[in-house]
């Protein structure tokens, strides 16, 4: 029987524009010097479209979830752009996100997962085990090969990232020729499809026999690294896999244009 693989990463719950539960979301007030109701209509808008994405591509049979579903302590802005520090409720909030892809589940739903950076998920303490364990996952670790139907997934959440756009595939490129390098040494399997996440756009390449991508994010744009250090474009959305019997597949990578992230000009 064919399967439908619903593939995420980058939720960074916690982040004003991280991906945010409606019990969470910060709520407008008149505004002061902060940009509170900005926050509040863009966790709004990146909910709405998460769950109509689940509505539009569901039922799932599984999920694979790779990495930064919390936003951590946010030490480098000093928390100043956390709806909360509370890496506990900041859990919650990734546990309730990863919920809601249950309720559009098959019956014998399985979910796995790959840890994020230290820098949001914990250097010390992985947060993303709290997660795992509520959230109902089979399984989760640093790098991962998952079989669905024969077609084998190799997750892993980091990979290097490029600021011309022609080079956003060299770092897909070097991950898949790396496991070929090990599959050869026999540490490891030779995978059919290479999924990275960390660099928040989606990119592909391949040839015969093998697919390597990178996945959109679901956090928001807005941070302010972000916003005063970057250039590239940012993608915001979900990948799903239908995997047949005989490990053949088709995808699709469904990104969505945030209308709060449109940028505004000053007239003067």
């Amino acid at each position: 029987m064919s399967k439908r693989v619903l593939l995420i990463g980058d939720l960074h719950s916690g982040h004003l524009c991280g991906l945010t539960p409606p019990a969470y979301q910060i709520k407008k007030r008149k505004a002061g010097t902060t940009k509170r109701n900005k926050w509040a209509d863009l966790q709004a808008q990146l909910w709405g479209h998460y769950v109509e994405l689940l509505d539009k591509y569901a039922p799932f049979d599984n999920c694979l979830v790779l990495g930064d579903m919390i936003d951590g302590k946010g030490y480098r802005s000093g928390g100043s752009e956390l709806i909360t520090a509370d890496l506990e409720e900041q859990c919650d909030m990734a546990v309730d996100a990863l919920n809601q892809v249950r309720l559009h589940a098959r019956k014998g739903y399985k979910v796995v997962g790959v840890y994020g950076t230290g820098y949001h998920v914990g250097e010390d303490t992985d947060w993303e085990n709290i997660i795992s364990d509520r959230a109902g996952m089979d399984k989760i670790g640093a790098h991962e090969w998952v079989s669905i139907n024969n077609c084998i997934f190799d997750i892993k959440h980091h990979i290097g990232s490029s600021t011309i756009p022609h080079g956003r595939y060299t770092a897909l490129a070097k991950d898949k020729l790396w496991n070929q390098l090990w599959t050869e040494r026999g540490m490891t399997v030779n995978a059919d499809v290479l999924v990275r996440a960390h660099v928040h756009y989606h990119a592909f390449c391949g040839g015969p026999g093998w697919l390597a991508i990178t996945l959109p994010a679901l956090q928001g744009m807005g941070t302010k690294y972000g916003r005063r250090r970057c250039s590239g474009v940012v993608d915001w959305g979900i990948t799903v896999f239908d995997v047949d019997d005989n490990g053949s597949f088709d995808w699709h990578c469904d990104t969505v244009r945030i209308e709060a992230h449109k940028a505004k000009v000053v007239k003067l």
